[in-house]
């Protein structure tokens, strides 16, 4: 990696880790990291029952699992920092990722409309301002519709440092 893809990509995991970090304390505990799930099944009105909703908690825990190696319920900056890539991304990430994908995807076809963007982003802490020029920088084509591929491969490229439209219009 260059040392301006290193310092790019610690830009941006400072920027993601602010937006996981739920109540602004420094630290991300599990309650901040799974407390996306619950702000985005709420905004989506699923019920806990949902296969997709089970399947959001599942791939979330199993994140958080992966991220709080230490099992001490809390992961700061430096240890968030060590442990994220693009092998973690992958491997771990992609799948919690994709799985809140999903549950705004309430036509299951695998992109969202300006509305379920701005809905997920939202729920994951990103100014709603900043979810619509997110979304037009992943709306290459204009179709009014971001594939699940496209956003996963966005948010990748941000946290390994490479260049990442959606990223720099989110943060």
């Amino acid at each position: 990696m260059t040392a301006a893809a290193a310092t790019a990509a610690t830009a941006a995991r400072v920027r993601v880790f602010a937006m996981m970090d739920s109540d602004g304390d420094q630290v991300i505990t599990r309650h901040d990291y799974l407390s996306r799930i619950d702000r985005t099944v709420l905004a989506t009105g699923r019920t806990e029952d949902d296969p997709l909703v089970v399947a959001a908690r599942t791939e979330g825990i199993k994140a958080w699992s992966a991220m709080d190696a230490n099992n001490d319920g809390k992961l700061t900056f430096d240890e968030y920092n060590a442990w994220v890539g693009a092998d973690k991304f992958d491997n771990v990430c992609r799948f919690a990722l994709g799985a809140l994908f999903d549950l705004v995807d309430a036509d299951r076809d695998g992109a969202l409309d300006r509305a379920e963007f701005t809905t997920l982003r939202t729920a994951l802490n990103n100014p709603p301002d900043n979810a619509a020029a997110a979304f037009d920088a992943l709306d290459a084509d204009g179709d009014g519709r971001v594939d699940r591929d496209a956003y996963l491969a966005s948010i990748r490229a941000y946290i390994v440092g490479d260049s990442s439209p959606m990223g720099e219009a989110l943060y």
